[in-house]
């Protein structure tokens, strides 16, 4: 007869995780017939802690443990970490998804490369599968981990959209607008619009923010190597207006 005081007390009254753990239970001791023990359960949740809460707090904790390790640049961290999600039999494709997201959202413009190796893994994973998913995977944690890191999209976008919010729905300037009836064209559309290519080195000042808000400044360059060419190249084209 089963035993089922382990499942019942593991998985705290949620019907959820005491499937879970049932069919951990069942899927490690391989075919035929499984006698189910309080120390089987015990073991096979000693082994394999985050299987059967994939959706509850262990999980989530896992996994910002990651993101924030390779947020910090500890890269012997992040892949503890991933190493604890691979046991625990964390779906590949949501710490590849994870990956893509923290190349964008913390190493960002100071390396660019970043999101292209993330996305790399993702398509790796998918293509694949495991186990071997697991070395594009720790390629790209270590390599996001020990990049420079940016937030300054992340951070520009947000302040984007609240000044949105708070603005709302201002014109478009005219000279922006397209203009492909002749009324447009009447109504002054696209009048006055200079084309940056007539001129050298491509750029040529002009306004391109609705009046309302022509002189905020949403995009703050960091201090990284990559930024900081960016920056300078804004601030001698605008002459330190951006």
């Amino acid at each position: 007869m089963a035993e089922t005081d382990a499942m019942f007390r593991y998985s705290g009254g949620d019907a959820r995780k005491l499937l879970n753990i049932l069919e951990m239970v069942v899927t490690s001791a391989g075919e035929g017939t499984v006698n189910i023990t309080n120390q089987l359960v015990e073991t096979c949740l000693q082994q394999n802690p985050l299987a059967y809460d994939k959706q509850g707090e262990m999980h989530y904790d896992i996994i910002s443990a990651f993101i924030k390790s390779i947020r910090g640049s500890d890269p012997d961290a992040a892949l503890y970490w991933l190493a604890r999600m691979i046991e625990g039999g964390e779906d590949p494709v949501f710490i590849a998804r994870r990956l893509v997201i923290s190349a964008a959202e913390d190493i960002g413009l100071a390396n660019p490369n970043a999101l292209l190796l993330a996305n790399a893994a993702f398509d790796s994973v998918q293509k694949i599968g495991w186990p071997e998913g697991r070395i594009p995977l720790a390629e790209a944690t270590v390599y996001l981990a020990t990049s420079e890191k940016s937030n300054s999209a992340y951070m520009g976008i947000n302040e984007a959209i609240e000044l949105v919010r708070q603005t709302g729905n201002l014109p478009v300037p005219l000279p922006l607008r397209n203009a492909p009836t002749n009324l447009m064209k009447q109504l002054g559309y696209h009048d006055g619009y200079l084309y940056p290519h007539d001129f050298k080195n491509n750029f040529v000042k002009q306004q391109y923010m609705p009046d309302e808000v022509k002189d905020v400044t949403l995009w703050k360059g960091q201090h990284n190597a990559q930024e900081t060419r960016m920056t300078q190249r804004m601030n001698d084209l605008w002459n330190d207006k951006k």
